[in-house]
C-alpha cells in the first residue's frame, strides 16, 4: 500500500502593482487587455478602458491603442441595422446594445450587433454578451465578450 503525506501551507498571492489594479474593475482591465478572446471593457461613462486585439479586429476598430480612452460609440465603432441596405443605428437604438444595456440596467445583456467596417457594404454580425462590473457594490462599467456569427 502506498503512503501519501499531505502538507498544507499558506498561499501567498502576489501584491497588486498599484491601487487601481487591486480593485475589481482594474483587474478586469488588465485581463481584457491581454486576452486572446474578443472582449471589451467600458467604464460608467462609456469610455473604452480595455479591449483585446481580437476584439478590435472583430469590431473593425484597428488597434487597441487607437480606441482606448475614447467613448465606445465615438471611437470608430459603426453599428448598422439588419436591413438589406444597412443604415446607421439611431441613438435610441444604440442605447439598447448589450454593453450599454448592462451598464445602465446593472444586469446581464445579450444581443446581436451588425458592425460595418470602413468601406464595407455588408457588415458582419457579432454576438455580444455583457455583464456589469461592480466596484464597491456600484456599477463601474461593463464587460462584453464577443463572437462572430
Amino acid at each position: 500500500m502506498a503512503h501519501v503525506e499531505l502538507s498544507l501551507s499558506e498561499v501567498f498571492a502576489p501584491a497588486a502593482s498599484n491601487e487601481q489594479e487591486s480593485d475589481n474593475f482594474g483587474q478586469w482591465s488588465g485581463m481584457v487587455s491581454r486576452a486572446a478572446e474578443p472582449c471589451l471593457l467600458i467604464d460608467a461613462g462609456t469610455t473604452v478602458v480595455a479591449i483585446s486585439s481580437s476584439g478590435c479586429d472583430l469590431l473593425c476598430l484597428g488597434a487597441p491603442e487607437d480606441v482606448i480612452g475614447l467613448p465606445l460609440l465615438e471611437g470608430g465603432l459603426r453599428l448598422v441595422d439588419f436591413t438589406a441596405s444597412p443604415s446607421e443605428l439611431t441613438e435610441q437604438e444604440t442605447d439598447k446594445i448589450p454593453p450599454l444595456l448592462a451598464l445602465h440596467s446593472g444586469r446581464l445583456a445579450r444581443g446581436l450587433l451588425r458592425v460595418q467596417g470602413p468601406g464595407s457594404d455588408a457588415g458582419r454580425t457579432v454576438d455580444a454578451i455583457s455583464t456589469p462590473v461592480l466596484t464597491d457594490g456600484a456599477v463601474a462599467g461593463s464587460l462584453t465578450f464577443l463572437s462572430a456569427v
